[in-house]
This record gives structure tokens, sequence and C-alpha cells, in this order.
């Protein structure tokens, strides 16, 4: 081999891995550093400052009407995106179920407002529309808020197909365990719908989150990003969401096994850090009546992850220091814990 073909060789093989394990990509969902208040150029702007480059919005906070958008705006935000080499693979809907206690009929039927939500990602460049089916009200009639949502993801394949655009439903809290949504996204189909894959909501669903990562990790097509702190207490678990690194649910284990299983979607924060824990009363008989198939050894891996937690109480607020001030502060930590995980 000349030296001529060796260096041939070498620069294949190092674009061959660059292929296969590209650089981590970093971004933020916009609502979940809403106290800042930015407008949509400012929150780009905060977001080439830090280093980040995936953004994640929604009509609202681009500041248009779902239903009756300003192209121009939109336009206008794009191109800014793209100028700051930022990206916006994935844009923000809402619930899509007719049935769910979350919808909002104002805004049309479900089949309107996911043609107008495809439309909106389609205006920012994205190729992935997060929508949701409810929250802990569903629960008692899952299964039928399933079905109805199936019915009309069934209704719209073509439309969905035809724009380019998938619907990425978020294991949201309150709603879906894994194996509900992977279900969901079998019977429809994965040309069209897929996952915003949740690291943080599983534990309010009594799922250990490497049990959702395995279930739905395949069908990620985007992603929000948090650490959770889980215990025991005398009730049964409680449950909070902290900075990346301060929970006992092994997030770096999760962050590297998310990017082997899909290493081109960026790990996108959505830096929810809560006050108070949730409880989960696990020795209530009534806390299952509406996880009637949940599967004994799902909730065994959650409740062994709270055998190894310990309290993690809110840190008190600072004095002098603003909601806004602190939501930054956390996501920058966050971001700077996850560069030096990943590289």
């Amino acid at each position: 081999m000349t030296r001529r073909t060796f260096a041939a060789a070498l620069g294949a093989a190092a674009g061959l891995r660059a292929w296969q394990n590209p650089a981590v990509r970093l971004g933020v969902e916009m609502g979940s550093i809403s106290s800042a208040k930015f407008t949509p150029f400012q929150y780009l702007d905060y977001l080439a400052k830090i280093g980040l480059q995936v953004a994640q919005f929604n009509a609202s906070t681009l500041g248009v009407e779902l239903a009756r958008p300003d192209e121009e705006i939109i336009r206008k935000v794009r191109d800014h995106a793209a100028k700051l080499g930022i990206s916006t693979p994935i844009v923000s809907g809402s619930c899509i179920c007719p049935s769910s206690s979350a919808f909002n009929a104002k805004l049309g039927t479900a089949e309107e407002q996911i043609g107008y939500t495809l439309r909106l990602a389609k205006l920012m460049g994205a190729t992935a529309a997060r929508a949701v089916i409810g929250g802990f009200k569903e629960r008692p009639a899952i299964e039928t808020h399933v079905q109805n949502l199936a019915r009309v993801l069934k209704s719209m394949r073509s439309q969905i197909r035809d724009s380019g655009v998938r619907i990425a439903m978020e294991n949201h809290g309150g709603d879906f365990q894994a194996r509900e949504l992977k279900a969901l996204i079998e019977d429809v189909g994965h040309d069209v719908v897929g996952v915003c894959l949740d690291s943080g909501n599983p534990l309010w669903m009594m799922e250990d989150p490497h049990l959702t990562l395995e279930l739905l990790g395949p069908y990620a097509l985007g992603s929000h990003v948090r650490d959770t702190a889980v215990w025991r207490v005398p009730e049964g678990v409680a449950v909070r969401w902290v900075n990346m690194g301060d929970g006992n649910v092994d997030i770096d284990g999760w962050l590297r096994k998310f990017r082997a299983m899909k290493p081109e979607l960026a790990v996108t924060f959505e830096n929810i850090v809560s006050g108070q824990p949730r409880i989960i009363r696990t020795f209530d008989p009534a806390t299952f009546a509406d996880y009637p198939k949940m599967p004994a050894g799902d909730l065994a891996r959650f409740l062994a992850l709270a055998e190894k937690g310990k309290p993690t109480p809110p840190a008190p607020p600072v004095e002098g220091k603003s909601r806004s001030q602190q939501q930054l502060e956390d996501l920058e930590v966050c971001v700077r814990y996850t560069r030096k995980l990943l590289g």
C-alpha cells in the first residue's frame, strides 16, 4: 500500500466513524426556560451563546396562531436560526386526542389540529411534530383514548406521510406507560408516528426510565431529557425532577444508551427542576386501579430504584435570585454536565 492509499484509507475510516457516531448535538425546549420571557430571536441568541445547536418551538413561543401562522414571522425565525447554525428538527404541538380532557376543541377537530401542526413543522423545516394524549385525568379510560387517537391517526395516514413530518407522541407525565405507547405506534405504523422520548416522565408513571428507553427508544424522533431523584417514603415513593447528575436513575447510562441507539438525534433538555416531590402511594391499592395491565416486573424495577434512593429536597431559594436566573443557571449546569459526560 502506498502512502497515498494508506492516507486515503485512514480518511475513509475516520469519515465512517464520524458518520456512525456523529458529534452530540444539544438543545432545549423553549417552554422549560419560559421565565426568561425570551422572544424567539432572544431564545436563539441565548442558545448560540451557550453553544447549543437545537431549538424546539411551538406556535405560542413562535408568537403565531396555530391555525393561521404568520409565515413572515416564521421565515424570519427560521432564517435567524440558520444563521446561528441552529436547527429545529421537531416542533411542539398539544393534545390531539379528541376524547381527552386536555383537548381544546376551540382550535378545531383533531384532524384539523394535526394538519395545522404539520404545516407549522414544514414551515420551520422540522421533520417531526411532538404531541400528547393528555395527563392523569385520562388514566381511568386510557384504552378508550388510545383507540380514539389511533382512529384519528389512521384516518390521516396519507396526509401525514405526504407531509414528510411524523407525529412524535410524548410519553407524557400522567398518560402513557411505555408499553401502551409502543402498542399505539405498532398499530398505527412507525412511518407516521413515533416518540418524543422523555426521560423524566416515566417516574411519574411508576416506570424505570431505562425500561422506557428499551421499549420506546427504537421509535424516538426527538427527546426531552432531565434527571430524576426517587426514594422511599412512608406513603410509598417520592419522585422529584433534578439537574443532570443529581438523581439516582443512572442518567449517565440512560444518555449513553440513547446515543448508541439514536446517534443522529439531539439531546434536548426539558429542564424542569421540581420543588416538592410527587408522592406515589404504592401501598394504596387504589393507586393501581388505573394501571390494571402493568406487569409486576415493571413495577419491581421502579421500586428497586426507590430503594436505592435517598431524600433529595429542593434547595432553598437564593435571596435576590429570580426564577428566570435560576432556570437559566440550572440549564447551564445540565449543559456542562452532559458535555463532559458525552464529550
